[in-house]
């Protein structure tokens, strides 16, 4: 499960789910690191909520981004640090969901739906934080793995 890592020569899966290498302007997560610190682009928000589906009360949910502030953010089409790194906490568990059930519809609708292994909250839901990414990718890994309950 290379979401994040790539092979020799490819550009990780992660950086296609935010909107590829030429608007990130990384082809390396080393790359990807520095643009985080910097800030990515407000399109790979829009890259990411329109790949999976997501509406606007979404991205402000998980992003943690108060309405006002997300019109500021795509006015000056930049995301702060701290945005873009909950941005790729998303994108990398999107594309994990994209990689563990087959292709991006069925990820965008698994985040959407209530799970018992995680307590009946939706994957996106728990999103919002680090110790609830790291449950919905636990999920996640188990389902690659064979394992459902």
């Amino acid at each position: 499960m290379a979401v994040v890592r790539k092979a020799a020569g490819r550009v990780p899966p992660v950086i296609r789910t935010l909107g590829g290498p030429e608007l990130v302007h990384a082809r390396s997560l080393g790359e990807l690191r520095e643009r985080l610190r910097a800030g990515l682009p407000y399109a790979s928000l829009a890259a990411v909520a329109s790949g999976f589906g997501l509406g606007g009360e979404d991205a402000t949910t998980v992003l943690r981004i108060p309405p006002r502030t997300l019109a500021r953010r795509k006015r000056e089409r930049r995301l702060s640090p701290e945005e873009s790194d909950r941005l790729f906490r998303l994108g990398r568990i999107a594309t994990l969901a994209e990689d563990v059930l087959g292709d991006r519809r069925r990820a965008a609708q698994w985040l959407r739906v209530e799970n018992r292994a995680l307590g009946n909250a939706t994957p996106l839901s728990c999103l919002d934080t680090d110790l609830g990414a790291e449950e919905v990718e636990a999920v996640l890994l188990r389902l690659a793995h064979g394992v459902f309950g």
